[in-house]
């Protein structure tokens, strides 16, 4: 494996995003300076990067001349999180409170400790809670001198006409292959085969793309996921599918989420002073139900997102099959399981595969939105995506 190379600047975290990059750089050396904006793009396209990354340029010592220079103090302090004034609100659950906006909106009438900008990211503004998004809507609209709010969500759509009319957009696009594996060599030191493969398969989500570039078990899991469709020739086989697809959801979810829930209940007795079988003062009961709930919901979200992303996976295959079908060039995203690919095609139509992508989104809106348990939901999708009765094997 060869030797990563240190990033430079603050910009090459960045990955395919010249056009802001270039709006970012211009604005933070002077031109084209706002007090708000609102980074949208597609998951894993680097939101909160692009917006801490403008944070340490409006902080770098360098500015305006070659500001994000990735080396000063300025810079580094906000790329490591501790940037005296930069502030940033990211959220396990699964909205934004009015009591944390509330924190960052008293934040954002200080004066800045150092010479240059107060920054306020919302990494997550498109689950800002109703009372959240009144309580921001006051700042934006009557913003202190010297401070910048950064929001981030999904489309422009996500977040409230009144806060985005007040925000300067900047819109990021999905990485090429090619950048992310070129990134991925480049900073991580990945061998070239295993850089691409990681690239292809994450369909152009950085965060995604580090993963199965740096963890076998990531890559077997998502191995397991797109074998799923050229398997499903029973009904017997559609219900284990969806077992497992469920069961290796909850078991990454609980991987993730049970140290940090054990260090909140720490955190939590500390706070109130609480020792084991000790007395426990009257306001311990009510925070510790609290922290439960909020504990649970996460959980469920970690869940889901897990899910979510095997979905992306499973829609990857039924495109490549489309893709054969009618003859397109280039690679597939899971050119590393061509034959599977292959079979799903002989048992298929373009028009069979289109209404088996329809299946999934189907499956996905059912428990994103409508609330439906993920083992119901999964179950009904993968009978959707069966091979029809005589094309099996």
């Amino acid at each position: 494996m060869s030797t990563p190379v240190a990033t430079t600047t603050v910009w090459e975290r960045l990955v395919g995003q010249r056009p802001a990059i270039e709006a970012l750089r211009s604005a933070a050396s002077g031109r084209g300076m706002s007090h708000a904006w609102l980074f949208t793009g597609p998951p894993g396209s680097g939101r909160s990067n692009a917006a801490i990354a403008f944070a340490a340029a409006l902080q770098c010592e360098n500015a305006p001349d070659d500001p994000g220079c990735g080396h000063c103090h300025g810079c580094h302090t906000t790329m490591a999180g501790s940037h005296a004034d930069v502030s940033l609100i990211r959220t396990e659950k699964l909205s934004i409170g009015v009591d944390e906006v509330r924190g960052l909106v008293r934040r954002s009438a200080l004066a800045p400790v150092g010479k240059r900008w107060q920054v306020l990211v919302v990494e997550d503004a498109d689950r800002l809670t109703d009372q959240a998004c009144n309580a921001l809507l006051k700042a934006i609209e009557e913003p202190t001198e010297r401070t910048v709010w950064m929001l981030c969500a999904p489309t422009v759509d996500d977040v409230l006409p009144t806060i985005r009319s007040r925000c300067r957009l900047l819109t990021l696009t999905t990485p090429s292959s090619p950048d992310v594996a070129s990134f991925l060599s480049r900073t991580l030191g990945v061998p070239d085969a295993l850089a691409s493969y990681a690239a292809r398969a994450s369909q152009g989500h950085i965060g995604r793309a580090r993963a199965l570039a740096t963890d076998e078990a990531t890559r077997n899991r998502r191995r397991e996921v797109v074998l799923h469709p050229a398997q499903l020739t029973t009904l017997g086989a559609c219900m284990q599918a969806a077992s497992n697809l469920v069961d290796v959801a909850k078991e990454e979810a609980e991987a993730i989420t049970v140290d940090l829930d054990s260090r909140e209940k720490t955190d939590l007795d500390s706070s109130y002073g609480v020792v084991e079988r000790g007395r426990r003062p009257r306001e311990y009961a009510p925070a510790l139900a609290a922290l439960e709930k909020g504990q649970k919901t996460r959980a469920k979200r970690r869940v889901l997102d897990v899910v979510d992303r095997s979905l992306m996976d499973l829609v990857s295959v039924y495109r490549d099959a489309i893709a054969l079908a009618v003859g397109a060039a280039g690679p597939l995203v899971n050119e590393e399981i061509r034959p599977d690919v292959e079979e799903v095609v002989r048992t298929s139509s373009p028009e069979l595969n289109l209404r088996r992508i329809d299946a999934v989104f189907e499956a996905r809106e059912q428990m994103l939105e409508f609330n439906v348990p993920p083992a119901l939901a999964l179950e009904a999708m993968m009978v959707a995506l069966m091979v029809p009765e005589g094309s099996s094997r």
